[in-house]
């Protein structure tokens, strides 16, 4: 019986965790998947976004691997007939940033994130300073396992508008995510909070409830840490 305390405790980090990384879901759902919350007025609305509201699967889902794969060769046959007319468009101008984006939608929209992540590049190498466009490039570099590509991306979008909410709000997600980095996610949000006084309350405490819960399983990570330190051997005194 005296173990049991201790078997609690040590369950307490993975309960936290579970915690933090189901609202990480919620989040990527609403944030990732469609550019977080606050594109609204700032940005227009992609196609990304009307699939998402749609109640497509949420992208975090590996949906590529172990999944119905004759529903992704028929979303793919799709996308392709789709994207058709706009591949003829850069048959004239295959540097048109707008229509490399318009195509990367598409096969982002139908989960076929490398090809969307092919578009977006281009794109972007089109349009370098893009921050909008480079979010939505790391967006399907991550949802095709390219966490590292992802950062990067996102990096370099704040290094052209270290303010970017969207930026901030999803290099924090894929940090937590793709990382399991709970520092650096916190070192984004806090950024994204201290440099957005705009962001509306709901917003506000979409992301203060991520940073309370990702600083309350660090804690007690640290402490358990801490507990079987002092559980360690000891010698005896005489």
């Amino acid at each position: 019986m005296a173990g049991q305390p201790t078997t609690a405790s040590a369950a307490s980090p993975s309960l936290q965790a579970t915690r933090v990384y189901t609202m990480a879901l919620i989040c990527l759902v609403v944030g990732l998947a469609t550019g977080y919350l606050l594109r609204g007025s700032r940005l227009p609305v992609s196609p990304v976004q009307h699939a998402a509201g749609a109640g497509q699967p949420s992208a975090s889902v590996d949906v590529t691997g172990g999944g119905d794969m004759t529903g992704l060769e028929e979303m793919k046959q799709m996308a392709d007939k789709q994207a058709a007319p706009l591949l003829l468009k850069l048959k004239t101008d295959s540097n048109d940033s707008a229509v490399l984006a318009q195509v990367g939608a598409i096969y982002h929209n139908s989960h076929q994130f490398k090809e969307a992540a092919a578009y977006y590049g281009r794109a972007v190498r089109s349009d370098p300073r893009n921050v909008a466009l480079r979010t939505k490039l790391a967006s399907s570099l991550y949802r095709d396992g390219d966490v590292d590509g992802a950062i990067a991306q996102l990096n370099q979008a704040l290094s052209y508008d270290p303010k970017d909410a969207n930026s901030l709000f999803d290099l924090g997600m894929i940090r937590m995510q793709g990382k399991r980095d709970g520092k650096g996610a916190l070192a984004a949000w806090q950024q994204l909070l201290k440099t957005n006084p705009q962001l509306s309350a709901e917003r506000k405490a979409t992301v203060e409830k991520l940073m309370a819960d990702v600083m309350t399983t660090l804690g007690d990570q640290r402490g358990n840490e801490g507990a079987r330190s002092n559980d360690g051997p000891k010698s005896n005194s005489h």
